[in-house]
Formats: structure tokens, C-alpha cells, sequence
């Protein structure tokens, strides 16, 4: 007698209570739409599991991609038993138990595997209790995650296991599977003899994001409301049709693949940031959309705004940090949406205006002068006195209050001496900071002068 519950096999098309994504559950590898970079002939992973080799596993990929149905299939492929977990809801005692119940088994000759939902959720401790059986072949782990596993699974966990990366569905996929849900009669909603264009099904596949979970639920409450639309006494063999206007009230608001937590959440601040220091605002007002769309914070990216404008743009365009310190209150003023405008604002500001990191530069050479070099006192001329004790110690001798110079530069040093001849700040010839630089080289041209009127002095006074 099996320790464990049988896998689910979708083979009772009569329980119509199931959701219909579960119901179109691919069965076989032939049957699975998708990732053919993973499962095609001859790729890595059919090849291991035609082979019965597949040893521990991580799927890492965004909903809907197969993770789940990839490791129902690899169990009834090798014949193993098959534990779903949920990371959500297990704790250490039920992973005792099943651990224990796994081990037995395998002294009967029963193979196990343990599939775990989410398991970037379990813990440090809740993970390494997988481990030793992990290594006396106990179970076969395969873990699904929609995080990145080098950052949210245990080193020891992951070296145990081979990763595989699972892509968004396109949307011929998506298609592809919506047409065999609307003419599968067994599992799918062939019994209703639902129509639908290719453009509705072309618009679910694309407001669905490559979640092939997300197409089939809007399909299963589109195709409710096509019927629930049927005249039935006209008894219309023809069936009810999916319209885009079903679609548009099934949908009701596009589904986008976001954790303000996760992978996600950095991959798209960096590409509105690098879309913006890449002068595109096209492809940043893109990002910024999709960013705030999906839920995020938009005082987060007001403050990630100010950012790029210090960064990338700093004295080039001096009014840069103004534009986005003025759509931060904005945004904290209005809220949102009204807000959302202010900051496409910014970031489009940001986009044309002309682009220098000298200063980010300069604060980072300073960061490492600060870090490497010794920590030298303050020259003497450059403290103030406050104290007689403090004049008679030579503070503040030899200051020269440069207001009262004909150039307004005085030929005095003001960086320590182990620092004296460094120079941080670099202009460039973008936007304000070409004057910037004209400006610097006037001043040093009158610093040389100052000094040689110094010199010229100290040789007077000698001679006298």
C-alpha cells in the first residue's frame, strides 16, 4: 500500500468543478506547450527524463510556465511517488513526516518526489531539512520559484540541484492552448461549442503576460458570460461566441507579472534607469508605466528619479533635480493616478537633458581617497580661532578671505598635503557643465597668477 496520495492524473474530465487550467493540464511531454529550450527532443531536460536521471531539480520561472505541470509529468514519467508542498503552508513537523514516510518507502523499492511550490518561502531551517535526504536519494527534490534561486535558496540546497530557467509563454503558445481548451470536449469547453476569433484569443494571450494560468481563467469567465448570453430556446447548434467585449469584461484589468519584493521589481527600475541615461524617453515612459500599472510605489520611484537626475545628469543640467524634487511633492500632494503625470514629467525631462556623471565620478574618487589615504589633519590656515590659546597655535594663520582679492581666488591650499595637487571633479563639455569647465580653467589660470604674484612678493620682501 502507497504511503503517499496519488498524483493527480486528470483523467476524471466529468468533475467539472476543477478550474479549467487544471483540467487542460498537460498529461505528456508531447502534450506540453512551451520551453522547447528545455524539453524539444534532445534538449537537457527531456534527455534526463527519458533516462530516468533527473536527480534533484529547481524551475525557476514566472507563473504559468509549467513549473508544476513539468514535475507532475517527470512523476508519472518515472513511475515515483508523488508529495506536493506548499511552502506557504508547511512547517518543519509536516517535512519530518513526509522525510520519514520517503525513507520507508525506499526500503520497499518506491521512489518519491517531493515537489515544492514556492519554495524561495521556506526558511534556512525549513530548507535544510531537505538535505540529508536530499543526499541518501531518499526523495528527488524539484523546487519552483518564481525568485531568483542563487538569492532566496540555501548554497548547500542549490549545489544538490540543477536549475533550470523557464520562459514566459509567447502568444502563439498562449493561442495554441485557448484553441485546444475551446475543442477539447473531454477536459476543455469543446461541450459548449463556444467560437472565438483569433483576434479575442490574440487579445487574451497578450493581456495574460506569458501566463498560460491567467489566458485559460480569463477564457473559463469570457465563455460563462458568451452562455449566459444564449438565447436557449432558439436551440442555436452554432454555440455562443466569445466577443472581444466578453473578453474586455473578463478581463478587467490586465494581469502584470510583478513582486514589488522580487527579481522583478530591479529588473524594471533598471531598465527605466538605463533607458534614461540612455537619453530614450520612449522606452523610459514605457518603464515608468509598467512599473506604476503593476502596483509600485511611486514615491519609491520618485525617489529612484532624484536618483538618476545626480547621477547621470548632476550639473549638466542643474534644474534636473529641481524638475524631480517638484514631482516628488507632486506625487505626495496629489496621490495617484493624478500623480503619474508629474513623474512622466520628470523622467522625459531626464531623458533629453544633457547627460554627465563627472560629479558622481568626482564623490566616488573622493570615497576611495577617504578610504585608502591617511585621515591628515586640517591645514592650520584653513581652522578657525576662536580662542587666544588657539591663535597663539597657529590656527587660522595665513587664511586669505578671498572676497577682498581683486580675483577672488587666493593662491592658498586647501586639501591636505598628502592630497594637495588631486583633482576630482572633471567637467565635461555636456549642457551647463561647458561653462562649468571654462569657468574651472579661469580660475585656475587666475590661481597661477595669484601665485606668482605670491612669489614675487616673498622675493621683494627678501630682498629688502
Amino acid at each position: 500500500m502507497s504511503l503517499f496520495p496519488t498524483i493527480p492524473s486528470g483523467d476524471n474530465p466529468g468533475d467539472r468543478t476543477r478550474p479549467l487550467a487544471d483540467r487542460m493540464r498537460p498529461r505528456t511531454l508531447d502534450e506540453f506547450v512551451g520551453q522547447e529550450h528545455l524539453v524539444g527532443p534532445g534538449k537537457p531536460l527531456r534527455t534526463q527524463i527519458e533516462r530516468d536521471d533527473i536527480g534533484s531539480l529547481i524551475f525557476w520561472g514566472p507563473p504559468g510556465t509549467g513549473k508544476t505541470t513539468l514535475a507532475q509529468i517527470i512523476a508519472r514519467l518515472t513511475k515515483a511517488e508523488f508529495v506536493e508542498f506548499s511552502a506557504v503552508l508547511t512547517g518543519i513537523k509536516e517535512i519530518k513526516q513526509v522525510m520519514a514516510d520517503a525513507e520507508r518507502a525506499r526500503q520497499y523499492g518506491t521512489r518519491t518526489i517531493v515537489f515544492i511550490d514556492e519554495i524561495h518561502r521556506f526558511n534556512k531551517a525549513q530548507q535544510d531539512a531537505f538535505l540529508p535526504h536530499v543526499e541518501k536519494g531518499n526523495i528527488r527534490l524539484i523546487g519552483a520559484t518564481t525568485e531568483n534561486p542563487s538569492f532566496e535558496i540555501i548554497s548547500a540546497l542549490l549545489s544538490r540541484s540543477r536549475v533550470y530557467v523557464l520562459k514566459p509563454l509567447i502568444e502563439d503558445q498562449i493561442v495554441e492552448l485557448l484553441k485546444r481548451a475551446l475543442t477539447d470536449g473531454e477536459r476543455g469547453l469543446g461541450a459548449m461549442k463556444l467560437r472565438a476569433s483569433d483576434d479575442v484569443l490574440k487579445k487574451i494571450a497578450a493581456y495574460s503576460s506569458g501566463d498560460a494560468r491567467s489566458a485559460y481563467n480569463v477564457l473559463e469567465v469570457a465563455a460563462s458570460l458568451a452562455l449566459g448570453r444564449v438565447d436557449n430556446k432558439d436551440g442555436n447548434e452554432a454555440g455562443a461566441e466569445i466577443s472581444d467585449e466578453l473578453v474586455q469584461d473578463a478581463l478587467q484589468k490586465r494581469v502584470l507579472r510583478y513582486d514589488k519584493a522580487g527579481e522583478e521589481h530591479y529588473n524594471l527600475i533598471s531598465a527605466l534607469h538605463k533607458s534614461v541615461r540612455n537619453s530614450d524617453p520612449d522606452a523610459a515612459l514605457y518603464w515608468l508605466g509598467r512599473m506604476l500599472e503593476a502596483g509600485e510605489d511611486p514615491l519609491y520611484i520618485a525617489r529612484r528619479v532624484v536618483r538618476m537626475a545626480v547621477e547621470d545628469i548632476g550639473l549638466a543640467d542643474p534644474n534636473a533635480l529641481s524638475q524631480c524634487m517638484a514631482a516628488r511633492d507632486a506625487v505626495d500632494f496629489l496621490g495617484m493616478p493624478e500623480g503619474n503625470l508629474a513623474l512622466a514629467q520628470a523622467v522625459v525631462y531626464l531623458s533629453v537633458a544633457s547627460k554627465s556623471n563627472a560629479l558622481y565620478t568626482a564623490y566616488g574618487a573622493i570615497l576611495g581617497d577617504v578610504e585608502r589615504t591617511a585621515a591628515e589633519p586640517v591645514p592650520l590656515h584653513l581652522r578657525n580661532a576662536p580662542t587666544g590659546l588657539m591663535k597663539v597655535l597657529g590656527y587660522g594663520q595665513g587664511y586669505q578671505y578671498a572676497h577682498d582679492l581683486e580675483d577672488k581666488v587666493a593662491d592658498m591650499q586647501c586639501l591636505p598635503d598628502n592630497l594637495t595637487d588631486r583633482v576630482y571633479y572633471r567637467p565635461t563639455d555636456e549642457g551647463v557643465e561647458k561653462r562649468i569647465r571654462e569657468r574651472l580653467e579661469e580660475i585656475k589660470r587666475r590661481r597661477s597668477q595669484a601665485m606668482k604674484g605670491s612669489s614675487r612678493n616673498q622675493k621683494t620682501e627678501s630682498g629688502a
